[in-house]
């Protein structure tokens, strides 16, 4: 069955989870990602390279950020490896990096130099905060990422730190989701041009960019959004969560009168009816609720509350996400066939109906295709031998014949 991406080659040179996230989404509709990593000891860090086969080969069955691709290893401060990664961006449709700004254009390997030698290239620069701006150099991760983005500033309870989300709205929404939206809007645009070009995200943009909506009140006048304050952060006692009898939480979002009506009734709380939107009986209100929670487990109530149009579902704790038959009927959990046996890793998201996605393996180890790569350029064995002895291309030893 054909797939979205066929025929499109992508040159990884991300490293952390933001660029792994986009190029795996890219792999998961067909795309041929080829990772350009680090020779070990290139980068003064310890690589996969560096661990013993069978260690290696469990981290790779177990990265599903780099299901689907395949690994050369370059070591691109030396000049043959930079040619090497010449010659590679020749046939490539995509590169997609990771560094700080800078960094590539001191490898020799940024938009300019690429697209001399392909000008149809698109080319990808993902960071914290983008290539332009007085934050451009600054260090961060997620957390400050989502909070010069103004996520972190509406998540969390009145009078309490703000809630520190895991690395979902940045790494993940804002810079590897955004990405891969930019790449495939940016090879749209090419099949009306003729032309390649630059693509600069930054995941503070990204996280702004999510906060469209929460941000329109404001910018119409509105009082600015505080931490459980709104009406979609918790403030309102039937859009909130509560613990239940077994010790976990049950999310309850009755917005609209009619679902907000049968909650009540469903709760045992029909005094409530016609005071939804009475703040003075909120309080009131969020205690009836609590109490009624409380006398059941979270997985009773599901059953109860879903029989009723009652907008409801439990909160998932990591060990029961797999387990949920709703995400096992939607295929968000499969196994991945691996060198180690089958793992189970996350599903594909958007279902297309003509040319779905398809995990198509596990992830290589680094370097592993190295020799197959550089035959494929027409590297003879004399070659790929002297490549590999002058530390400028790197083989994992655990792939060797």
């Amino acid at each position: 069955m054909p797939m979205a991406l066929d025929g499109i080659t992508v040159l990884d040179l991300s490293r952390l989870a933001p660029g792994p996230y986009c190029s795996m989404l890219l792999a998961d509709f067909g795309a041929d990602v080829l990772l350009v990593e680090a020779a070990p000891g290139v980068s003064g860090k310890l690589g996969a390279g560096h661990a013993d086969a069978e260690a290696a080969r469990r981290a790779a069955a177990h990265n599903a950020l780099g299901r689907g691709k395949r690994s050369i290893a370059l070591n691109l401060k030396h000049e043959e490896g930079r040619a090497v990664f010449h010659e590679l961006a020749k046939g490539a449709d995509v590169v997609l990096e990771g560094f700080r700004p800078g960094v590539v254009k001191r490898l020799g390997v940024d938009y300019e130099t690429v697209a001399a030698i392909n000008p149809r290239v698109v080319y990808c620069s993902l960071s914290g905060f983008g290539q332009t701006g007085p934050y451009r150099d600054l260090v961060g991760h997620d957390i400050n990422y989502i909070a010069i983005g103004g996520a972190l500033g509406v998540i969390g309870r009145p009078g309490t730190p703000p809630a520190i989300p895991v690395n979902l709205l940045a790494d993940f929404a804002g810079g590897g989701l955004m990405a891969a939206f930019a790449i495939c809007t940016a090879l749209l645009a090419r099949e009306r041009t003729g032309r390649g070009q630059e693509v600069d995200v930054a995941m503070s943009d990204g996280v702004l960019s999510l906060m469209t909506s929460a941000m329109t009140g404001f910018f119409a006048g509105g009082p600015p959004l505080r931490p459980g304050e709104g009406f979609l952060t918790g403030a309102r006692p039937w859009y909130d969560t509560y613990r239940c009898a077994d010790g976990r939480w049950f999310s309850i979002g009755s917005i609209e009168p009619h679902f907000y009506g049968a909650l009540c009734r469903a709760l045992g709380t029909e005094e409530f009816l016609e005071r939804q939107h009475d703040a003075e009986a909120w309080p009131a209100m969020r205690a009836r609720f609590e109490a009624a929670f409380a006398t059941r487990t979270a997985d009773e109530w599901m059953e109860e509350l879903s029989r009723h149009d009652i907008c409801a579902a439990p909160v998932l704790e990591q060990e029961n996400i797999a387990a949920d038959p709703h995400n096992r009927a939607r295929g968000m959990v499969v196994e991945v066939d691996t060198p180690i046996g089958p793992v189970r890793q996350v599903g594909i998201a958007p279902k297309l109906g003509e040319t779905p996605g398809s995990v198509r393996g596990g992830a290589p180890l680094t370097g592993e295709h190295t020799d197959e790569v550089l035959a494929s350029i027409g590297c003879d064995a004399e070659r790929i031998a002297a490549l590999r002895a002058s530390g400028a291309a790197y083989q994992h030893p655990a792939t060797e014949a």
